[in-house]
């Protein structure tokens, strides 16, 4: 059997055929708003468009688009995304045959996503006015007639996506947005006709794919991010998702995604403390409920984990986010045999998540071409020069193999006997596993592109005579703890501690509750014993 043989698998759907079992999940990244006057003119998506098309070069099989709203008030903030007129839709054509004009065969769905009582602006509405403990505003009881309002809403978007030239669309139905808030009694109060019984809590999920498979017919996707496992007080039991999901696959759903935690819930879903693809069994006990494709989702950044939940039958999909911004071409090297060039994922949300939480366009800490596809273009040198680049650390590195790549004739200095820089302590760290993945990647690099290491001795001026250009990528030292007692022989800063390793003994105290100090707090406290 070839490698990865269930993972680059074709998965027919009937009315068309996904050319692998790949889907990229959504990630709102901030490309997806579009100025008044670059929607006029037509072209207020390029960014967007870059970023997909990178990612359709890439082999992916089945792409999602960030969050939109379908009316105003589902806008995740003033001024957010959303998709409820031809005004809004012509932009998304510039994406879609972006996508499309690749030729890869790779698909793109739109997702509709209403932010309910999520909504970081005063118009938010949710099923009853129960405000969110990670929200600013207290929502609006959505009434009857509005509540059909939205339902009419979600099918219009979808038809303007199909306008639009996507291949169709995901219905966000879980992480706690307003239909998940309509199914669960943890924020549905009503007693009407769409609250009390778990049938009237569902009605509107369904109403809402029947509408929308109504409008779009039969030959379009319609993927539904179906919540599996609220993690929270008055969540959906297992019997009623079991219910949710007949329902759905009768009313027109093409696909299940897997949902996994309401963003309120307390427990780690995505982090790199979660482990790998930790949530497939969950998508697992749905097999064999529905007949149509079930999609797993978290924590799923290598082919070999993603092969391997599909060989084990816990899904037909796999779905990854992170990974395609670590990696856009993630499936083209895991198709060609070269999944040790693959950038790894990390899981640290440092450049994706907390960008976006920020309000600034997402990237990635170990791909800074991520989201900025028309913006950093890597081209050929133009005459080739000798560069020292000094600190093996991911600055350096980085800075070395691009300029390799470019076709430079590169140098790279440490005096460490290792690449890694500060990465080397930051792996160590209980939870933090996956800083080997791009040490790993980095060394890979190296040997491709041609990097004359020099490792273990510290560089002079006279070692960087006759270079043309000197990168200095040194990193930084710790700051001087100046307190009263700061020069005390038990005083010492975190790199005694995390690099070399020095007893702490069983009662201590961490100055400075940041990054680091948790990270020191975590591998004081780790009982090596315990997994």
């Amino acid at each position: 059997m070839a490698k990865y043989a269930n993972l680059l698998k074709p998965l027919d759907l009937g009315f068309t055929t996904l050319p692998n079992r790949v889907l990229m999940g959504s990630m709102h990244t901030g490309l997806e708003e579009a100025s008044l006057w670059d929607r006029m003119r037509g072209t207020g998506l390029s960014k967007m468009a870059a970023y997909f098309r990178a990612r359709s070069e890439g082999q992916v099989g089945l792409m999602v688009t960030g969050g939109i709203g379908p009316n105003n008030a589902g806008r995740v903030a003033p001024g957010a995304a959303k998709l409820s007129s031809r005004f809004d839709m012509y932009p998304h054509r510039e994406v879609t045959r972006a996508v499309h004009e690749v030729g890869s065969g790779s698909k793109i769905c739109l997702q509709i996503l209403h932010s309910g009582r999520y909504a970081y602006h005063p118009f938010a509405v949710s099923a009853s006015a129960v405000q969110a403990p990670i929200g600013p505003f207290k929502p609006k009881e959505l009434s009857s007639s509005q509540v059909e309002q939205t339902i009419e809403d979600y099918a219009v978007c979808a038809a303007l996506a199909r306008d639009a030239g996507y291949d169709g669309v995901e219905v966000m139905g879980s992480e706690g947005y307003l239909i998940n808030q309509f199914i669960a009694q943890h924020t549905n109060m009503r007693a009407d006709e769409w609250g009390g019984s778990y049938e009237n809590r569902i009605r509107l999920a369904l109403e809402i794919v029947r509408r929308i498979r109504g409008k779009v017919g039969k030959d379009f996707i319609i993927i539904f991010r179906l919540s599996m496992l609220d993690l929270l007080d008055k969540g959906s039991t297992w019997e009623e998702v079991v219910q949710l999901a007949k329902g759905l696959e009768a009313a027109g759903v093409t696909i299940i995604n897997t949902g996994i935690g309401w963003h309120e819930a307390r427990i780690p879903t995505i982090a790199t403390c979660v482990p790998r693809a930790g949530f497939s069994w969950v998508t697992k006990k749905l097999k064999g409920v529905v007949n149509i494709p079930l999609c797993t989702t978290n924590r799923i950044n290598t082919p070999e984990v993603a092969d391997r939940v599909l060989s084990e039958g816990d899904a037909d999909m796999v779905s990854m986010a992170r990974p395609f911004l670590a990696d856009p071409m993630f499936v083209k090297k895991a198709m060609e045999g070269r999944a040790d060039e693959i950038n790894s994922c990390i899981g640290c949300n440092q450049a994706c998540l907390d960008h976006t939480f920020q309000g600034i366009r997402a990237s990635c800490l170990v791909n800074p071409y991520a989201c900025h596809e028309s913006e950093l273009v890597r081209s050929p040198a133009t005459s080739v020069k000798r560069i020292a680049v000094v600190g093996a650390g991911p600055a350096g590195l980085a800075a070395a193999t691009e300029s390799a790549q470019r076709g430079h004739d590169v140098t790279l200095f440490d005096e460490s006997p290792e690449i890694g820089g500060q990465f080397n302590m930051a792996k160590g760290i209980p939870g933090k596993e996956e800083f080997h993945e791009t040490i790993r990647y980095f060394n890979k690099m190296i040997t491709k592109t041609g990097v004359k290491p020099q490792l273990g001795a510290r560089v002079s001026v006279d070692d960087l005579k006759g270079f043309d250009i000197v990168v200095v990528a040194t990193g930084v030292t710790p700051r001087a703890l100046k307190i009263p007692g700061s020069d005390h022989p038990k005083v010492m800063s975190y790199i005694d501690v995390l690099k070399h390793k020095k007893p702490v003994g069983k009662k201590v105290a961490i100055i400075g509750a940041g990054g680091i100090g948790f990270d020191v707090a975590e591998f004081i406290t780790h009982d090596p014993t315990h997994p």
